[in-house]
C-alpha cells in the first residue's frame, strides 16, 4: 500500500514553491520507505555464490561476512593471500549453515588478461548471485594533476575501472544464461561532484556511476540488477577517517547497503546521512560547493606534503 503511495502519479500542482517542496517530500518520503520499509532481497534466490573483491578489509570485508550471514556462499578476492586466509577461516568460524568459503589472491593494480582468465576459470562452475565490486584506490592525500606520479595515474585507472569493468565482463554471461543476479560497484561521492585535487579519482569513480547506469537499464528486462553505491567518508584505511555521526564503520554503512541490493535503484546512498549531505551539495550553488571543497582539499594536501617531507626527513636520516 505504502508503495502504490509513493509511486502513484503526482497531482497537478501550481506555482514553482509548490511544485519544488511536493517533489523534495515526494524523494524524501521515497527514501525513508527504501531505507526502512522495503523489504530485503532474498539474496539465495539470486545465486548460491556472491564474489566480493577487496575483500580483506573495510567495506569489502564486512560485505563478505554479511552476504555469509544471509547464507550466501563467498569467493574472497585480494592481493594478499595471508589476509584472505584470515577472512576465509573468520567466516567458517562462523559457522553458517551450507556456507562454503574460497579465495582468489589477485592483484588488481594490473588486471591483465593472464589474471581475467585466472579468475574466470575459478568461478566458471559458480552459480554466482552477487557480485560485489569494491575493489579501489584513492590519492594518498589531495594532490594537483601534475603532481601525480605516473604510477599513481595508472593505479587510479586500473584499480577503480578496469577491475570493475572487467569483473562485471566475467560474471554477466552466466547471470544472463541463469536469468537472475545483481551486481554492486562501489563508487564514492567523489564520482557524483567536482573534487579539486582528486580529479583523477573522482573521474574513475564517475565511470563507476556511469556504467552501473547504463548495465542497469540494458539488463532489467533480463531479471539482473546492476547498483552503483555511493559512500561519503566511512571509517576504512583508504578514507583515513574515525567513526562519527556522518562517518559510519564499514560494518554499520554495509548493514544499510544490503537493503539496496537486488532493487532497480541504478544509484542508491544507502546510509542517510550521507544522502542528506548528497542533498545539501545538489541544492547549493556549483561555485560555492566547488569552492568549498577545494579550499578543504587544499587544508588537507598541506597538512598531507608537510607529513610526507618529515617521513623522507626520517629516512635519510636512517639512511646515513
Amino acid at each position: 500500500m505504502l508503495e502504490q503511495l509513493l509511486y502513484q502519479p503526482r497531482p497537478t500542482l501550481t506555482g514553482i514553491g509548490v511544485l519544488l517542496s511536493g517533489s523534495i517530500l515526494l524523494k524524501a518520503l521515497r527514501f525513508i520507505y527504501k531505507t526502512f520499509f522495503r523489504s530485503a532481497v532474498n539474496f539465495r534466490k539470486l545465486g548460491e555464490w556472491a564474489v566480493v573483491t577487496g575483500a580483506t578489509d573495510g567495506i569489502g570485508k564486512a560485505y563478505a561476512i554479511a552476504m555469509a550471514k544471509k547464507g550466501m556462499s563467498i569467493v574472497l578476492i585480494s592481493r594478499t593471500e595471508s589476509k584472505l586466509y584470515a577472512v576465509k577461516e573468520e567466516i567458517e568460524a562462523g559457522n553458517y549453515a551450507g556456507v562454503k568459503v574460497k579465495y582468489i589472491v589477485c592483484d588488481y593494480s594490473t588486471f591483465d588478461k593472464k589474471k581475467r582468465d585466472n579468475v574466470a576459470e575459478v568461478i566458471s562452475d559458480l552459480d554466482i548471485g552477487v557480485l560485489i565490486n569494491n575493489v579501489g584506490v584513492s590519492y594518498k592525500f589531495p594532490k594537483y594533476y601534475d603532481e601525480l606520479s605516473d604510477d599513481e595515474v595508472s593505479s587510479l585507472m586500473e584499480m577503480n575501472i578496469t577491475s570493475t569493468t572487467w569483473m562485471t565482463k566475467i560474471v554477466l554471461s552466466g547471470m544472463v544464461e541463469r536469468k537472475r543476479g545483481a551486481i554492486v560497484n562501489i563508487a564514492s561521492a567523489a564520482g557524483l561532484y567536482t573534487m579539486p585535487l582528486l580529479a583523477g579519482y573522482s573521474a574513475a569513480k564517475g565511470y563507476i556511476e556511469k556504467f552501473s547506469r547504463g548495465l542497469s537499464a540494458e539488463y532489467k528486462s533480463k531479471n539482473i540488477t546492476v547498483q552503483c553505491q555511493v559512500p561519503f567518508y566511512v571509517a576504512t584505511k583508504l578514507a583515513k577517517m574515525r567513526k562519527s555521526m556522518t562517518v559510519p564503520t564499514p560494518i554499520e554503512y554495509v548493514q544499510r547497503a544490503m537493503k539496496w541490493i537486488g532493487h532497480s535503484d541504478p544509484v542508491a546512498y544507502p546510509f542517510m546521512l550521507h544522502a542528506l549531505q548528497g542533498y545539501v551539495l545538489d541544492t547549493l550553488p556549483a561555485t560555492i560547493v566547488d569552492k568549498l571543497v577545494l579550499n578543504m582539499h587544499l587544508s588537507i594536501r598541506k597538512a598531507g606534503l608537510k607529513k610526507e617531507a618529515r617521513l623522507a626527513k626520517e629516512a635519510a636520516e636512517k639512511t646515513k
